[in-house]
C-alpha cells in the first residue's frame, strides 16, 4: 500500500483560508482506470484510491502512516505567490 503526504492548499475558488495547513493522506491507486462500458465514465475496482485522511500537522500523518506500516512519500507544500498591487491598478 502506498500513498501520498501532502498539504492542502487554498481553494481558487473562495477566499477563505479555512482548511489550508491541512496534511493529507491520499492512497495511491494500484489498477489502472478505464472507461465504464454502459455510461463512458471512468472508474476503476480500486476503491482505496478514494480514501483521503486529514491531519493537523504533518507529524500526525507520518505517525499514522508508520504505525499502520504504509508506505508514503512527501510531496512538499508550494510556496505562496503573493502579488500585491492597488485598487487603482485595477483600471489601468
Amino acid at each position: 500500500m502506498a500513498a501520498r503526504l501532502f498539504q492542502r492548499s487554498k481553494n481558487a475558488m473562495q477566499s477563505g483560508k479555512a482548511r489550508e495547513g491541512d496534511w493529507v493522506l491520499e492512497f495511491e491507486s494500484h489498477s489502472r482506470r478505464r472507461p465504464d462500458p454502459l455510461m463512458g465514465w471512468s472508474g476503476g475496482a480500486d476503491t482505496q484510491a478514494q480514501v483521503t485522511l486529514t491531519f493537523a500537522t504533518l507529524e500526525e500523518a507520518k505517525g499514522y502512516a508508520s504505525r499502520h506500516d504504509i508506505e508514503h512519500h512527501l510531496i512538499p507544500p508550494a510556496p505562496r505567490k503573493l502579488r500585491i498591487q492597488s485598487y487603482a491598478d485595477n483600471f489601468k
